[in-house]
């Protein structure tokens, strides 16, 4: 009997490609910390991968920070804005992804979607035209949901957060490696992804951070990743 593996949402297979970048990574010795040789070729491979990953959704490779996988990119963006301290300045989708909802603060906006699972941009403007004090000032939706499939239009809803001054976050996932992510297009100020969800290895993971927007560490050690996520960088995984 031939199995025939579909559940791609879930996880997808390794590439081949992806194998091989891999084995060469974990046969080189070297800290990509490191000043002296092995150091610097390790850092030469991470260097390459966020290049590859910018490349992939349209940003600069210094917007790109790896993390750990979907969740952490979801939790630093959530979590790492300094302005953002109480409940009531966050605002997520009812439909998102739990490394989403849970990351954000309990008591937090929740924006209502239609039948059709897509977020209702008029219940949305109104929820910012309530929110008289601009309190509101970070924004959450997902780009592609992991169970329908839905794609949002994260266009128009950056355009309304930003607006009413909110950056937006947005949980790209899902819609990596199966349509084009333009995160210039969509106006979004951060977008989490994640390797294993097209061919990469599970545990690694990039939060994109445009416009030069400030996030503080969640996650504190040597510094790495220009000092927003501390940690030896996984370059095997990255690679």
């Amino acid at each position: 009997m031939t199995v025939v593996y579909l559940d791609y949402n879930a996880t997808a297979p390794v590439r081949p490609e992806v194998l091989d970048a891999m084995h060469d990574a974990l046969q080189a010795v070297g800290n990509a910390s490191s000043v002296h040789g092995p150091g610097r070729a390790a850092r030469a491979r991470l260097d390459n991968a966020r290049d590859a990953v910018a490349r992939l959704v349209n940003a600069a490779p210094r917007e790109v920070y790896f993390t750990s996988g979907g969740t952490e990119a979801n939790y630093l963006a959530l979590r790492g804005l300094p302005a953002i301290t109480r409940p009531g300045q966050v605002a997520v989708s009812a439909i998102e992804h739990d490394a989403v909802l849970h990351a954000a603060p309990e008591g937090c906006h929740r924006i209502p979607v239609g039948q059709d699972g897509i977020v209702d941009l008029s219940a949305f403007e109104q929820m910012l035209g309530r929110d008289r004090n601009r309190e509101i000032g970070l924004v959450s939706v997902m780009l592609a949901n992991n169970e329908t499939g839905v794609v949002q239009p994260v266009a128009e809803i950056a355009r309304l957060a930003h607006a009413h001054g909110a950056c937006l976050h947005c949980d790209g996932v899902q819609a990596a490696g199966k349509i084009a992510i333009d995160i210039a297009a969509l106006g979004a100020d951060m977008l989490s992804l994640s390797a294993h969800k097209l061919g990469g290895p599970q545990g690694v993971g990039a939060l994109v951070i445009r416009n030069e927007l400030a996030l503080r560490a969640v996650q504190r050690g040597g510094g790495q990743e220009r000092g927003l996520r501390g940690g030896t960088e996984n370059v095997p995984g990255i690679a």
